[in-house]
């Protein structure tokens, strides 16, 4: 049996096809991009190599297909250390993708075929992902169905492990599936999205006795709102960003993995903010690169 991790993701995998163009096109207009390269994500891929850079033991749940693809995404979890004996191939989906446009201010819009990440077969997963269970974190997003996430979050807590969502990309969650989460990680868009609200109030809307949230703001840090209902706020890490592509993936990773290590939520969210912040100041070189001490000191 796979483990012991510290850290259980259970999500997407996608291949990201990266153009770099002025500005997003329009309806009906045909823009002229500048350069492209492919890189591998998924929020549950760049959360898992994230968590293993900051010195995590990482064990992943999830699908490709059987293809070209599928083989690109499997090797680059392996590549930086991520256990993937428990990836599974989809013999019928094709493996997940996406196309993502850089503005050169370094904002970015995308488009998602999820592909094998919707077809995650939740019967019997927690016996067939059983070497998961035993971490005492458990990372989840919302780019696989909920109920894969819900099947996953029911085993996990089952072995007293601590439950992570990053509500990404927004999408109405069950009671059921919350009363299972620990801590709820949501940007300002996803906040909106979910509450109607801004800020403190989007806080308190999403605040429930069992859960932390954490609110996540780009370049003017963050807010958090533990179960007993006390406030805290993380700075902004000043830096020159070059893109945002994949920070909150960075910070949850990161968040992850320092929950993992027993540290308390808000300097755990300190350490994932910063490194958040060093990841959009990077080249995909240096990025790559980025591991915990770098961020630690």
């Amino acid at each position: 049996m796979p483990g012991p991790f510290d850290v259980a993701v259970v999500g997407s995998l996608h291949l990201d096809i990266m153009v770099q163009a002025p500005r997003l096109p329009g309806r009906d207009e045909t823009l002229i991009g500048s350069a492209w390269h492919r890189k591998c994500g998924g929020k549950g891929g760049n959360q898992a190599v994230a968590a293993a850079r900051m010195g995590a033991r990482v064990g992943f749940g999830g699908a490709v297909g059987r293809d070209e693809f599928g083989v690109l995404l499997h090797d680059h979890l392996l590549s930086v250390g991520v256990d993937v004996s428990l990836l599974e191939t989809d013999p019928t989906r094709g493996s997940g993708m996406s196309v993502a446009v850089e503005e050169e201010g370094g904002e970015y819009g995308a488009v998602v075929v999820s592909g094998a990440n919707r077809g995650i077969v939740t019967e019997g997963l927690a016996d067939r992902w059983a070497g998961l269970w035993a971490a005492p974190v458990l990372l989840l997003q919302n780019e696989v169905p909920e109920e894969a996430n819900l099947a996953a979050a029911e085993a996990a807590r089952a072995r007293g492990a601590r439950v992570v969502l990053n509500a990404a990309p927004a999408r109405v969650a069950s009671d059921e599936m919350l009363a299972l989460v620990d801590v709820l990680v949501v940007n300002r868009v996803e906040a909106r999205m979910l509450t109607g609200e801004d800020g403190e109030e989007a806080l308190r809307r999403l605040h429930d006795p069992g859960r932390d949230v954490v609110l996540t703001q780009g370049p003017e840090g963050l807010m958090v709102m533990s179960r007993d209902g006390s406030m805290g706020h993380v700075p902004p890490f000043p830096v020159a960003a070059r893109s945002a592509h994949g920070a909150g993936d960075m910070f949850c990773g990161a968040l992850g993995a320092r929950l993992a290590a027993g540290e308390d939520l808000l300097p755990a969210c300190a350490f994932a903010a910063k490194a958040a912040a060093l990841h959009v100041s990077m080249t995909e070189e240096e990025r790559a690169a980025l591991r915990y001490d770098r961020v630690a000191g």
